[in-house]
């Protein structure tokens, strides 16, 4: 019941975007938009990479006693009147949430945004099972009609233009009149908003995810932009938080450490819109609340990737700055990347999930500029751990066999100076003097993946080690 995963083909999925305008249109704007306000926000909070550094240590300390801090909230939400499930797997987490769901005799669940709920493929699972899910944020509505899966963790929906959503609205909402008008972002938001809310008054579950699982109080804490949140929570039956366990935060102060990061990183804001903290069933004396409260905790490998290499991945908070930032990102889109998390920190965490096997090429989607790790609120250092991965295909024989052989031509000639500097002082001059006339090549044996979409520029001058020992044996003159 999962979502079906296409990262091995990378590749082909990046080549079909790339070719695809109208993606290649919404893509332009999501630099401009989430860049300039992290950048201005940032800068008007002066301790703001002091609290990158708090936030850093809230979760290293978190992992590191998380079995302690698993008790406690589990303690604290019983206290409450809740309950905590475990699910070890993605299959153990779908069947909990739908015997809650049976045990209810639920028949439509509403949802707020969770890419957990994408990871272990609830949509399906719960159709199957003749329960009607709906995604109530505006982004996860618009991706679940159209019956595709998000292309951001913060922003599902922003692969898509206004004129799609009006054709999938026309499409969907056929109940409604033919000649309304949908040309404005206004009357697309109250159609949406009419339609969702009488899918809020008839769920008898709320689904949501969680930004924070508090451990002091049994609470958690969920951040979003558009009050679906609060109604998924509030109106049905029960109430069930699906999260996974890296998502525990010791108390409430380290909470709001957090918060004061994620918003700034995320979207630019000093903090959403909506923020709410969420402890138990309703109780006597509240005038609404769900009548029960589950919090079901997923594992999934996550508990492996404590004891290993990629445990500071585990400090994410799901902010999407990464991707926000990343220019390969900004190429291809999401959907690229064959799974539910994109950009550097699905780079990192698909192959965690799923295997490097299935994974492998995402953290080949890099240029390393590490733009990613400079943004990260929690300072997780992506390049270092999207290396880790390069290592580990190398070391499974994963990649191409001419890239296995090449790397090891390289490496014996890089790893003996004697023989390094000349070869390629001669391969320098032979380019420079076969490439003079056009001053690039548009071919090169064994770099055809290069000039298949660009030229390559024909060197001008000596090596680099070359020119740096006559600039150094000159200013050493000069000094005499």
């Amino acid at each position: 019941m999962s979502i079906a995963i296409t990262s091995p083909q990378l590749k082909e999925n990046a080549a079909e975007a790339l070719k695809d305008a109208q993606l290649q249109e919404a893509l332009a704007k999501v630099g401009p938009g989430f860049i300039g306000k992290r950048a201005a926000a940032a800068a008007a909070m002066p301790e703001f990479d002091a609290l990158r550094d708090s936030a850093r240590d809230i979760k290293n300390h978190t992992l590191a006693h998380l079995d302690l801090y698993l008790e406690r909230f589990e303690e604290k939400v019983r206290e409450a009147g809740g309950h905590v499930h475990y699910a070890v797997d993605a299959a153990d987490a779908r069947a909990i949430i739908t015997d809650i769901c049976k045990r209810l005799s639920a028949k439509t669940v509403t949802k707020g945004k969770s890419m957990i709920s994408e990871e272990i493929g609830l949509n399906d699972h719960l159709e199957a099972q003749g329960i009607i899910p709906v995604e109530t944020d505006l982004g996860e509505y618009l991706i679940q009609i159209r019956h595709e899966t998000p292309s951001h963790i913060i922003a599902p929906a922003i692969h898509l233009n206004k004129r799609q959503v009006e054709a999938d609205f026309r499409r969907v909402h056929t109940d409604l009149p033919a000649d309304r008008d949908l040309t404005e972002p206004t009357s697309l938001l109250a159609e949406a908003r009419g339609e969702l809310r009488q899918k809020f008054l008839v769920a008898d579950v709320g689904i949501t995810g969680a930004n924070f699982l508090i451990a002091e109080t049994g609470t958690s804490v969920l951040v979003t932009n558009e009050g679906n949140g609060d109604l998924t929570q509030t109106l049905p039956k029960a109430h069930i938080v699906l999260a996974s366990l890296e998502k525990l935060v010791p108390t409430l102060e380290d909470a709001t450490q957090l918060l004061r990061v994620l918003a700034r990183s995320a979207t630019g804001q000093d903090m959403s819109v909506y923020t709410t903290f969420s402890t138990g069933p309703r109780r006597p004396q509240d005038g609404d609340g769900p009548g029960e409260y589950h919090v079901v905790l997923l594992d999934n490998g996550r508990s492996a990737m404590l004891e290993g290499e990629l445990r500071e991945m585990l400090r994410c908070i799901r902010c999407g700055a990464c991707m926000n930032h990343c220019p390969v990102y900004h190429a291809i889109g999401g959907h690229a990347y064959g799974w539910v998390y994109p950009g550097p920190m699905g780079s990192v965490l698909t192959p965690s999930l799923i295997g490097v096997e299935k994974g492998a090429n995402l953290p080949n989607a890099s240029t390393f500029c590490g733009r990613c790790e400079e943004v990260c609120p929690v300072r997780i250092p992506l390049p270092k751990l999207m290396r880790h991965w390069r290592e580990k295909e190398f070391e499974r024989h994963l990649t191409p066999a001419p890239q296995r052989y090449g790397l090891k031509v390289w490496s014996f000639f890089a790893t003996r100076g004697w023989l390094y500097r000349p070869a390629t002082r001669l391969a320098m001059a032979a380019l420079s003097l076969l490439g003079r006339s056009k001053g690039r090549f548009s071919s090169l044996p064994l770099a055809g993946g290069w000039t298949k979409y660009r030229d390559f520029p024909a060197p001008e001058g000596d090596t680099f080690q070359a020119q740096w020992r006559a600039r150094k044996a000159s200013s050493r003159s000069n000094a005499a």
